[in-house]
């Protein structure tokens, strides 16, 4: 794919001339190194956590080069190689960076290193995107994806790899504006670093969605991504990173038009961008600044940050950079009055535009694209024949097992399923069963019978008003219990209205010498609590035939509704009859004794209510005493779940 340079000495010296060196070499280092040359260590992974302190001094480098060049190491003159491309890489020196990663590649091939192969493929493709060479940069990504992805053992390393190789393919989607393509390769790429807790791959696919989404209008979303970017940035602090993401949230700001806070950002990363090695973001930062001070109309301004980032475009070749400083100086040129100019501007920034999109070449990206999905695609038939083999072989020794096990497996899923079945059958006919007991209790015919004669004696009694007053309760009472049949939940607000009712109806045949209230916390919506529908009308029934009917006097019933605790809402029902004791006694001396389902009815309602519920409902009984130790009433407190 690539000519190699003839003279590795000529590129040493190149690294050289460009780099300020240590003064000694690190005795720590020599050790290691040498432990590595001892071994003739192969993994990319272990010589990275041997060397990875040393990657950016130039004389351990020096040093290493020298020793591994001499000993004929190969994989450790090609990692060391490689770390040479990357300094160069990050100081802006590209033709020198791709001389190290070529010669780092046929290091590699020589050594028959996948790891290394892969590597050295990727960092040349990584610094031919700098320069916009995307030609050759899909070709390098290409080759470094199919060769990882044909790795059977996929250490940490590989895994990296294949990121970097799926995120420059990414990049390739955004060149062809094809951007939910190219955010599906991002998260599976993010999706990789997360895997191996790499954060600075994270960053760096968080802001290219960031990207992808500030390109199709989504300004808020890209804004969430650049600020996660940013955070990872932070974690790892990375000030070059910190500059490229300030830069895009500024130049959203922008977009924005909150002019303000893009200037505040800005100011603040231009100052930290001058302190960088890597001039090739600063210039971005420069453009964006020029950018909102025409907005702003401060043109001295403008002029003199889009030169500067016009100058740093052309010094280290970035067309895209180039196109965009012409197109703010001619719309710069244009309010200034200065026409002739700006239509000088708009033809540079036209014609630099033109030879993007033809170095670009969307067709052969296409294509590349269409080739690297049919090698991959080729590559998975291949293992598939493979395994397939494998498969027939494990087939033939194990056939009687393997349709054996089927047999059984198939049964037991069988079996499985008649029996959920089963019981979600068992369990829709409980509720059915439940709701059609609560139904009959609630529309007990003596309830019926005698609530109508109470109305009657009305009735007969010429009190014409009292009769209809009660007759139309009595009505709401009956529909409501009945709409609340075809219901499985209703709001504590109707519950509460459908016990009003009730206790209306039921206190005629008390003469209405009952007291009852009932009171609400304020903080308390009643609309937003669910529970079953009559749930509490077994409850008031108790107190009044077994707690009040037998009582001389005075008679009281108070329902309260609270919150106690932070998930219940507490409901209380208080009366001051005769207690529970002496209400057993009377019942224990009927000679007709009828029993009442209504209380475990309801607690089997209940139950089945909150079985999805993460906390469950309790109900307590509380007999109540006078200070000499006296029954002087009831409390059932009820604890309702709100989820």
């Amino acid at each position: 794919m690539c000519q190699l340079p003839k003279n590795v000495l000529f590129i040493l010296s190149l690294f050289l001339s460009t780099i300020s060196f240590s003064q000694t070499v690190d005795t720590s280092l020599v050790e290691v190194a040498n432990a590595l040359l001892e071994k003739k260590v192969k993994a990319y992974g272990v010589i990275d956590e041997k060397l990875e302190l040393y990657k950016r001094d130039s004389l351990q480098l020096q040093y290493l080069a020298d020793l591994y060049k001499r000993k004929k190491y190969l994989e450790g003159e090609s990692y060391v190689l490689n770390a040479m491309g990357e300094y160069c890489r990050n100081t802006s020196q590209y033709d020198k960076a791709i001389l190290f990663h070529k010669d780092a590649l046929a290091k590699a091939e020589t050594a028959e290193n996948k790891q290394l192969h892969v590597r050295s493929l990727n960092m040349l493709g990584v610094v031919y995107r700098r320069i916009e060479d995307i030609r050759k940069a899909l070709d390098y990504h290409q080759e470094a994806l199919v060769l990882a992805e044909s790795i059977e053992e996929r250490t940490i390393v590989v895994k990296k790899s294949i990121a970097v190789s799926l995120n420059s393919m990414g990049n390739i989607y955004l060149v062809l504006e094809q951007y939910d393509l190219a955010v599906q390769r991002f998260k599976k790429s993010m999706e990789i670093e997360e895997s191996v807790g790499n954060k600075l791959g994270l960053a760096i696919n968080y802001h290219n969605i960031g990207y992808a989404k500030e390109a199709t209008g989504d300004l808020e979303g890209a804004l969430t991504d650049y600020r996660e970017s940013l955070r990872y940035n932070d974690e790892i602090d990375s000030d070059l990173g910190r500059v490229i993401c300030n830069s895009t949230i500024g130049r959203v700001y922008i977009k924005q038009e909150k002019y303000q806070k893009a200037v505040r950002i800005l100011n603040t990363t231009l100052a930290m961008g001058k302190g960088l090695r890597d001039k090739f973001h600063l210039s971005s930062v420069y453009l964006n600044l020029g950018w909102v001070n025409l907005e702003l109309k401060n043109y001295n301004l403008a002029d003199k940050f889009l030169k500067e980032g016009l100058t740093l475009s052309k010094e280290f070749n970035l067309k895209s950079a180039e196109a965009e400083a012409y197109k703010h100086l001619s719309t710069l040129s244009k309010n200034q009055g200065q026409f002739e100019q700006a239509l000088v501007y708009q033809k540079q920034s036209y014609e630099l535009d033109e030879d993007i999109r033809n170095d670009k070449n969307f067709k052969y990206v296409n294509d590349l694209i269409a080739k690297n999905d049919q090698e991959r695609y080729n590559l998975k038939i291949e293992n598939l024949e493979k395994e397939n083999a494998t498969v027939k072989q494990t087939l033939k020794r194990n056939k009687s097992i393997w349709i054996t096990s089927s047999i059984v497996l198939a049964f037991l899923a069988i079996m499985i399923y008649i029996l959920y079945r089963q019981r979600l059958l068992n369990n829709e006919k409980k509720i059915l069963t439940l709701e059609q007991d609560m139904l009959r209790s609630q529309m007990n015919p003596h309830f019926v019978f005698n609530s109508l004669n109470s109305i009657k004696q009305y009735i007969i009694s010429n009190e014409q008003k009292n009769a209809v007053h009660y007759l139309n309760k009595f009505a709401k009472l009956i529909r409501k219990i009945l709409d609340a049949s075809r219901v499985k939940v209703v709001s504590l607000g109707d519950e509460l209205d459908t016990m009003d009712l009730y206790m209306s109806i039921e206190n005629i045949r008390f003469s209405n010498e009952i007291n009852f209230e009932i009171l609400v916390d304020e903080e308390i919506n009643l609309d937003q609590i669910k529970m079953p529908s009559l749930v509490l009308q077994p409850f008031l029934e108790n107190a009044l035939w077994h707690g009040l009917s037998s009582k001389k006097g005075e008679k009281n019933i108070k329902l309260s509704v609270t919150k106690t605790q932070e998930d219940y809402v507490t409901i209380a029902i208080t009366d001051n009859g005769i207690g529970r004791e002496a209400a057993q006694q009377i019942a224990t001396n009927k000679i007709v004794k009828r029993k009442s389902i209504g209380i475990s009815l309801t607690k089997n309602r209940l139950t089945n209510f909150v079985k999805d519920f993460k906390n469950n409902f309790t109900v307590n009984f509380v007999d109540l005493k006078d200070q000499y130790q006296n029954p002087s009433g009831t409390e059932v407190v009820l604890n309702i779940p709100l989820r």
